[in-house]
């Protein structure tokens, strides 16, 4: 199992995460899935208040309130569900980041978070508003530390650098290399560490039909997955595997966060924990299957 440092804290966490948002609801499941993830060396969860209705929250509450010290608890705040559950707002205030803090914390069964992120963020945000929450719940030792979870370079670029910004997590994979052209040199430059989702690009890179994707034709999916699914076979792995591993070896990147729904799912996680880096040879094959994508909007 590999571990590092998150940014400059010092706060030490597994290489692999576990996300929430696709984690099976059905409460004894889940937390066997997440203690058995636990045992198995994976020390660092992230969630969501805005999943499920932050029942997702009381899930990851339940299966570690007994071993809360041995794990990193990352949840989001910003999206605020409406009063008739069918929907939500973009709420960035001081007042309600401070107010859904509180409901995190009572929902995880925790007096403190080790990582409190942004769940997005846009230009108009009043970006000393939201430091100052941030600012206020590490003060009263709520929050250890704080981050954004964004895909808009322009927004990333508001709080990097001079914001305390631990990490930014942000979509990376084979299909989605847009962070290389314009965040990853960034945020390595200003010490703040990556937590990369979506490696397997929905599932396309793993087994799942080819179809468009963030400007990839089909074709052109196809041929990444086909490169994976070779290189797979030819290193004794499997495709999720190979394209976690092209993501963890990406220089930059803190930790893959990975989707947890199976047992399947569980033990492909740990066997990319278990894999050694890529050879350069295969990355660059790698590379060579599909032509990189950049960002269009929000740049």
């Amino acid at each position: 199992m590999e571990y590092t440092n998150l940014g400059a804290t010092g706060l030490q966490l597994s290489r692999i995460a576990f996300g929430g948002m696709s984690l099976n609801p059905d409460a004894a499941a889940g937390q066997r899935l997440l203690q058995r993830a636990h045992a198995s060396g994976i020390t660092f969860f992230d969630t969501a208040d805005l999943y499920d209705h932050g029942r997702n929250e009381e899930l990851f509450g339940a299966a570690f309130r007994h071993c809360r010290s041995e794990v990193v608890l990352a949840t989001k705040v910003g999206n605020q569900w409406r009063a008739d559950g069918q929907g939500w707002d973009w709420n960035p205030t001081s007042a309600y980041i401070r107010q859904a803090a509180e409901a995190s914390l009572r929902r995880l069964q925790t007096d403190y978070l080790d990582l409190y992120q942004l769940h997005g963020g846009t230009l108009e945000d009043d970006r000393d508003e939201v430091l100052e929450a941030f600012g206020r719940l590490q003060e009263e030792g709520k929050i250890r530390h704080y981050g954004i979870s964004s895909i808009r370079p322009n927004v990333i670029r508001e709080y990097v650098p001079g914001a305390g910004l631990t990490s930014v997590m942000l979509q990376l994979s084979l299909l989605d290399q847009r962070p290389f052209e314009a965040m990853l040199g960034h945020l390595r430059t200003h010490n703040v560490g990556v937590l990369a989702r979506g490696t397997l690009a929905q599932g396309r890179l793993a087994g799942k039909p080819a179809t468009d994707y963030l400007g990839h034709p089909a074709e052109q999916v196809a041929q990444a997955a086909a490169a994976v699914q070779a290189l797979a076979i030819e290193l004794g792995q499997t495709p999720a595997t190979v394209a976690g591993r092209f993501v963890l070896d990406t220089p930059g990147v803190t930790a893959a966060v990975l989707g947890l729904r199976t047992e399947t799912q569980l033990d492909e996680a740990l066997q990319l924990a278990r894999c050694p880096p890529l050879p350069a040879e295969a990355r660059a094959a790698l590379l060579r299957a599909v032509p990189a994508n950049a960002y269009e909007q929000h740049r």
